[in-house]
């Protein structure tokens, strides 16, 4: 059977095949955007293409759905689907790091690795800021609003801070540098994402 290129197209339709909940989408949306937005700030880091970098976000959690019950199957679950498209091996070695402290298939690595590492847990947090603001709209979300409650261990407590601010460590951004760069490409998706 011959194997189907994983563009984006095909990133979204596999996504939407298996992911049924908005919101859950809307997070894979933000994460492939976010994504797409630092291969610029990194200036055209080699490799993967921009395209290739929003599919790592497109498809990130596709299979949270189906293994958020049982996490040692994610991305386990995704790599076994992508064996019918034509993925380029350095696009499936993301994946295999995904979910790496549970899978134990890939320590994060490249950059691209390690971005999706410190954003994956940061969109989330910064739509749960967004939630709390009086219009509930990225618009009303600065980066000072985040790293306030990001201070703040009682708010989205299930949210991961230090996967986050491994972004020091591992990206040589600044936590600053990296909620802003994050937050600016959320708000320009912000009607994809309905917020």
């Amino acid at each position: 059977m011959d194997k189907k290129l994983l563009n984006k197209d095909a990133a979204l339709e596999l996504l939407h095949e298996k992911m049924k909940n908005q919101n859950l989408r809307r997070h894979c949306y933000a994460v492939g955007k976010v994504l797409a937005d630092f291969y610029d700030y990194y200036s055209s880091p080699g490799g993967l293409t921009k395209e290739q970098w929003e599919i790592a976000g497109i498809l990130h959690d596709a299979d949270w759905e189906i293994t958020k019950d049982n996490p040692g199957r994610h991305t386990i679950e995704l790599l076994e689907w992508l064996e019918n498209y034509e993925v380029p091996t350095e696009l499936l070695e993301v994946f295999r790091s995904h979910n790496s402290k549970t899978t134990q298939l890939r320590t994060p690595e490249t950059r691209l690795e390690w971005t999706l590492e410190c954003c994956d847990e940061l969109t989330g947090f910064i739509v749960a800021v967004a939630l709390v603001m009086p219009e509930k709209k990225l618009e009303q979300v600065t980066v000072d609003s985040v790293l306030k409650k990001f201070r703040q261990k009682e708010f989205a407590r299930q949210v991961d801070r230090e996967q986050i601010s491994q972004c020091e460590e591992k990206l040589g951004i600044s936590l600053n540098d990296f909620v802003s760069l994050t937050l600016e490409a959320m708000k320009k998706n912000s009607e994809l994402l309905s917020l």
